[in-house]
């Protein structure tokens, strides 16, 4: 700036015809003589009083502001910001979401069915065991074996309406967490765990942060599911007790308020059971995924792990609370 000012102070001296006026109306005099100041000050001061510097990056003639000197910087500026290291690259969240009926798709409906069928007949095909062989010659031997299919059916039935209406309520809550949450909390409860359990490993990882890290995801992907089975069963539970009322107050000699009370009371045991179950289902599915894809592959340890901690969490914490509390989980 300081050879801006030295250059400016010498055009006024070679063109007599720029007069001070013309100067000090454009600013450029106060703008010169406020750099050129201290800058005589100092050259007088080392001796170099009797020469002159005018030192300037501009040539002898700046360039006008001619429109093709504005098209030459805008098009220089495109081809800077063009460049391959001004490109900063963001983090895309991909969010694949299901069909809203996935439950009731031919395979994933034929996989419930079948199920469920076998989860409530193999306990009727299991032939039992006699302790006395001659039980089996007995004329009353083929009424004792007799076994009602209807009941297990019914069961089945009940079953596989329970698990699509848990699939479907997950979906719901998909869709409401991908409109009312930020994308990135929206995609971390809809990511892939298996494959999310494999680019973890691939990161080499130490153990126990692999562990941690799995862990965390799966809680985080599994909270849905087990959200949506919480809603399920407390409706159930919640349509048994205002059919029960309703038949109640059809019946006679019945007090109704020590009913209905007692009922009431039956309900909330119910409902702190399916939470308790519900958090030890999530709780134990996560730690039992961390431990499947740390000590197995990552993509099957982890869904195999997830699975079985699914189903041991409820189990543990209801005998737990069964002989420890005498609670009716």
């Amino acid at each position: 700036m300081a050879g801006i000012g030295i250059l400016l102070m010498d055009l006024l001296r070679n063109n007599p015809s720029l007069n001070g006026q013309n100067l000090h109306s454009t600013g450029l005099y106060s703008a010169a003589t406020a750099y050129v100041t201290p800058f005589a000050a100092s050259s007088a001061l080392f001796g170099f009083s009797g020469k002159r510097f005018a030192y300037c990056d501009a040539g002898a003639t700046p360039p006008l502001l001619t429109e093709d000197y504005l098209s030459s910087l805008r098009t220089a500026s495109e081809t800077i910001f063009r460049h391959d290291t001004l490109n900063y690259r963001t983090k895309e969240y991909y969010i694949e979401l299901k069909p809203l009926f996935s439950a009731f798709q031919p395979r994933s409906f034929a996989l419930t069915t079948l199920r469920s069928f076998l989860l409530f007949y193999l306990p009727i095909l299991v032939p039992k065991v006699e302790d006395d062989d001659d039980d089996d010659f007995s004329p009353d031997s083929s009424d004792d074996h007799r076994v009602d299919l209807v009941v297990p059916f019914k069961r089945s039935v009940k079953q596989i309406l329970r698990e699509t209406s848990v699939v479907t309520t997950r979906r719901v809550l998909e869709r409401l967490a991908v409109h009312h949450f930020s994308q990135r909390a929206a995609w971390k409860l809809l990511k892939d765990i298996p494959k999310s359990a494999v680019r973890k490993a691939n990161r080499g990882m130490p153990f126990y942060t692999y562990f941690f890290c799995v862990s965390r995801t799966t809680f985080r992907g599994h909270f849905l599911g087990v959200t949506a089975s919480w809603l399920v069963q407390v409706g159930i539970e919640c349509y048994r007790f205002v059919r029960d009322i309703f038949k109640s107050n059809h019946e006679e000699d019945v007090d109704v308020d020590f009913d209905q009370s007692e009922r009431v009371k039956v309900l909330g045991k119910k409902v702190y059971g399916v939470t308790v179950r519900c958090g030890a289902s999530l709780v134990f599915a996560s730690i039992g995924a961390g431990i499947g894809a740390t000590l197995f592959r990552p993509s099957s340890g982890q869904s195999v792990g997830c699975l079985l901690g699914d189903m041991a969490g409820p189990i543990i914490v209801s005998y737990c609370f069964t002989n420890g509390h005498h609670l009716e989980l």
